[in-house]
C-alpha cells in the first residue's frame, strides 16, 4: 500500500511564502508514496494552480459540517473542492483544544467532506496527562468511535499531543503500540475495509526520524507539521518512506 506524506502548514504562508514552498514540489516525482500539502485556506487555490498536473495533491486544514449558510469565518467542503482541494484535515488536536471541537462535530465534518468528494483525514490522539494516567487507548478508542462515520472511507492520523512541540519524543514502540491498536479498532468496526484505511503518524516527524517512524508496522504515512514549511525537508521525509 502506498504511504501518504501529508504536510499541514497550519497558520503559515503568505502568497510569496506559499509559492516558495510549493514550486519546488512541482517537479517532485517521488514514486511509491503520495504527497499532499494543506496550506491555509487563503492559499489553497493558488497552491492548487502551482501544483496542477504534478504528483502533489492539495488539501484544506478544516471544513464546516454544513455546505453553506450563516457561518461567518467558516469554509465548507464544497468550497475547498471548488478551490482545488482533494483532501481535508478534520479533528486536528489544535482544533480539538483551541476550538473545543467534539467528536460529534468532527464526524459531521468528515461526512461533509465525503459528500463533497474530498478525502477526510481524521485526527485522533491523547494528551500528556491522559497518557500519564494510562488512558491513552481509551481516549483514542473513544475518538475513533465518535469521530468516524459509518462506512468511513478516508484516512486516520494519530497525533500524540504530548510529543508535538514539547521536546518529548514518542518511541518507535509507542508508535507501534498505538498504530496496532488503531488498526485493530478499524478492522473490528469496518471489517475488511478497515484493513485498507491508512493510519498516518503525526508527532514531530522530521527528516532525521522519518525513516524509522515510517518503517513501523501499520504506519501508512506521516502528517508533517513544521517540517512541511521547507520543501527540502518535506521531500526528504517523503524519500525516507
Amino acid at each position: 500500500m502506498r504511504q501518504l506524506i501529508a504536510g499541514t502548514w497550519k497558520m503559515h504562508g503568505l502568497s510569496r511564502e506559499a509559492e516558495a514552498i510549493a514550486t519546488p514540489l512541482r517537479e517532485a516525482g517521488i514514486l511509491g508514496r503520495d504527497l499532499l500539502v494543506c496550506p491555509p485556506a487563503t492559499q489553497i487555490a493558488a497552491v492548487a494552480r502551482i501544483l496542477a498536473g504534478s504528483a502533489v495533491a492539495v488539501g484544506g486544514q478544516d471544513c464546516h459540517y454544513a455546505t453553506h449558510g450563516a457561518h461567518t469565518g467558516d469554509i465548507s467542503a464544497p468550497m475547498l473542492r471548488d478551490a482545488g482541494a482533494t483532501h481535508v484535515i478534520v479533528g486536528h488536536s489544535e482544533r480539538r483544544q483551541d476550538h473545543h471541537e467534539t467528536d460529534d462535530q468532527i464526524r459531521g465534518k468528515a461526512m461533509a467532506a465525503i459528500a463533497a468528494g474530498l478525502t477526510p483525514i481524521v485526527c485522533v490522539g491523547e494528551t500528556g496527562i491522559e497518557r500519564e494516567e494510562g488512558r491513552e487507548f481509551g481516549v483514542v478508542g473513544r475518538q475513533l468511535a465518535g469521530s468516524l462515520p459509518d462506512g468511513f472511507a478516508g484516512v486516520v492520523a494519530y497525533e500524540p499531543v504530548w510529543a508535538i512541540g514539547t521536546g518529548r519524543t514518542a518511541t518507535e514502540g509507542d508508535v507501534a503500540d498505538m498504530h496496532a491498536f488503531i488498526y485493530g479498532e478499524l478492522v473490528r468496526r469496518f471489517g475488511a475495509a478497515g484493513e485498507g484505511i491508512l493510519i498516518l503518524y503525526g508527532g514531530s516527524v522530521r527528516p532525521a526520524n522519518a525513516a524509522a517512524l515510517l518503517a513501523v508496522p501499520h504506519v501508512g504515512g506521516a502528517l508533517v507539521g513544521g517540517a512541511s514549511l521547507k520543501a527540502e525537508d518535506f521531500l526528504a521525509i517523503a524519500r525516507a518512506a
